[in-house]
């Protein structure tokens, strides 16, 4: 078989077999690399170049790639394939220092451990006291008063004792979990007592280290979810699990790795260490949910989209490749439905919805768009593929919320962006698309249809300024943001496809909102709070989502953004045992609504799509 060398930056070199493609490559060798349409060369954001070894471009990237760009050998590494040797160089955006949302509603709880340590000073055995080591171990704790008598004890636990208590001289630290002994440590280490909890998003994935005594928030990571080199939403992690023998495995890996790197890198930022870790919290969409368990999510993806388990579940940290105290415990929260997970049970419990008197409706917006409505009496929830153009994936110049991307736009006499970190703009992001097409609409360059105007039609004052914007593009139009001597070697644009990607997010999510209501018996009037939790939910402007349809006009002044709200449910139920009960209490009592068999649904989503006049 024939083989040939590609060079990747900083000098990683490999040698492969001829045919196969740089995606394979890349992610044999490790490096973590966007592949948002699942690598089947249709969205065109795997940009690279090639340097040396650059084949003659396809038509899918033809279809793309400006001639500039081909003959600098820019190419798709999804569908390149090694034919010799390469020289692979990455653009400027594989390198870009991406935004992810952190904080958070400040919500209080009482500290209630899940895992307790307790200091013992055992008694020794006599000739006339014959008790085994480990009924002595037992008696000391109930002498202590615990609440309940622990009787458990693993295997490996028992196995420690003879050398822990030649070691440590009889003075040990036991790890108790409910009624079972989890570990034994030489000495007093009860001082000691972290966890750590996650909320494993579509797109990104933050670590928030936590001390379980106080509260305190020591420290935090976060991290690109590495699962987006099989494609940017879960419907293309599902179908490289179907498809590839090794795909579970796959993505299953990736995200326990990326996870413990996470972990490395909190214990580190706070001076402690793994074996500090005694519980860890989870969180994430149902799909995210069974891949960090190494569950297959096949039937998620199947109606009547069921998943294989919704309970909550306490596994040992080894089960999944966590590295921490082999001594403490993982707690999966519950998910409420196929495509409604655990990370809206986080968001349940953070904004205290189930103890709400007033009506509200809470809009989780990520790469899916989850839903709440209700109160403490009744909630209802529904769930919505909104998020991939939102996100800048199938969007022409579309990119995530990074280094260089337009974030805020501004339509006046002239046009006013702002670019992250203040510099030379890479694409524009989803809460400036957002903007955008809002403005669009406002000055009257695009219709209620969401087509583009003829600049003879446009009768806006406003509109009639920025008509010089349209440009013929794709036997189209399209609405220029940054002209190409401002963004390095491409313009930036709109393009009358990338309006149709909104229509068809906002309209399935305009249509979640008019169901939600409908089934409750409510009116906007009844809403009295509308509640923005995720990455995009928290950046976007309240007004250009009002404008556009995306949330009805008449909530705009209702509109609070409460932050990475998942992420705060987790952290909530990890420092607190009642709280981590509670949440499984109120999702139970969710009543989960699917849109695709409500009968009104398929009407009320084309209404939806259209732009309010």
């Amino acid at each position: 078989m024939i083989k040939h060398k590609i060079l990747f930056p900083g000098d990683m070199q490999v040698e492969v077999e001829a045919g196969v493609t740089l995606k394979d490559v890349m992610n044999d060798v490790g490096i973590n690399f966007d592949f948002p349409c699942g690598g089947r060369g249709k969205c065109g954001k795997c940009l690279i170049r090639l340097t040396a070894g650059a084949h003659e471009a396809s038509e899918e990237e033809l279809k793309i790639l400006t001639e500039e760009e081909v003959n600098e050998g820019i190419r798709f590494a999804c569908i390149t394939r090694v034919q010799n040797n390469m020289t692979v160089e990455f653009l400027a955006e594989k390198n870009v220092q991406h935004k992810i949302l952190l904080s958070a509603l400040n919500r209080t709880a009482k500290v209630e451990p899940h895992i307790t340590k307790r200091y013992l000073e055992v008694e020794k055995a006599t000739m006339t006291n014959h008790r085994t080591d480990w009924q002595r171990i037992k008696d000391g704790l109930a002498a202590q008063g615990s609440d309940s008598e622990v009787s458990e004890a693993r295997l490996s636990v028992i196995r420690s004792v003879p050398d822990l208590f030649r070691d440590a001289k009889h003075h040990i630290t036991a790890a108790i979990y409910n009624n079972e002994i989890r570990g034994l440590e030489a000495g007093n280490t009860s001082e000691k007592l972290l966890g750590i909890a996650f909320d494993i998003g579509t797109t990104t994935i933050a670590g928030f280290l936590m001390d379980l005594y106080t509260g305190e928030e020591l420290s935090v990571a976060s991290t690109l979810n590495p699962q987006t080199q099989f494609g940017a939403d879960v419907i293309s992690r599902i179908t490289h699990v179907n498809l590839d023998p090794t795909g579970l495995d796959d993505l299953h890996n990736v995200v326990t790795s990326a996870i413990n790197d996470l972990i490395g890198e909190v214990v580190e930022k706070a001076g402690v260490t793994r074996e500090d870790i005694y519980a860890v919290t989870i969180v994430g969409n149902t799909c995210m949910h069974h891949l960090f368990l190494g569950i297959n999510p096949r039937d998620v993806a199947l109606a009547p989209y069921v998943p294989v388990v919704s309970e909550q579940l306490e596994i040992d940290p080894q089960d999944v490749k966590l590295e921490i105290n082999s001594a403490g415990k993982v707690f999966v929260l519950s998910n409420i439905a196929g495509f409604v997970g655990a990370d809206t049970v986080g968001v349940l419990l953070a904004t205290e919805l189930d103890e709400s008197e007033e009506i509200k409706l809470v809009i989780d917006i990520g790469t899916n768009g989850e839903m709440l409505l209700g109160n403490k009496d009744r909630i209802l929830a529904c769930s919505t593929a909104a998020g991939p153009a939102f996100e800048g994936a199938q969007i022409s110049c579309g990119m995530r919320g990074a280094t260089g991307a337009i974030d805020h736009i501004t339509f006046g006499e002239e046009l006013k962006y702002s670019v992250i970190d203040d510099v030379t703009p890479l694409g524009i992001c989803g809460s400036a698309l957002l903007d955008t097409i809002a403005g669009l609409v406002e000055v009257g360059l695009i219709d209620e249809r969401g087509r583009f105007m003829k600049p003879d039609q446009v009768t806006d004052p406003v509109g009639i300024k920025l008509k010089d914007r349209l440009i013929p593009y794709n036997k189209s139009t399209a609405f220029v943001l940054v002209s190409d001597d401002e963004s390095p070697g491409r313009q930036i644009f709109v393009t009358q496809k990338d309006i149709r990607e909104v229509q068809l997010a906002k309209g399935a999510m305009a249509a979640g909102i008019q169901i939600l209501m409908k089934n409750y018996g409510l009116t906007t009037d009844d809403i009295k709070q509308v509640q923005l939790a995720g990455a995009f939910g928290n950046y976007l402007n309240p007004h250009s989502a009002c404008v556009i349809g995306l949330i009805p006009a008449e909530l705009e002044d209702r509109i609070t953004m409460v932050g990475n709200a998942a992420g705060a449910g987790s952290k909530l139920a990890l420092l607190s045992s009642s709280e981590y009960q509670r949440a499984a209490g109120s999702a139970r009592n969710v009543q989960f609504v699917e849109l695709g068999s409500d009968k009104n649904f398929t009407s009320t989503f084309a209404d939806s799509m259209l732009f309010p006049r």
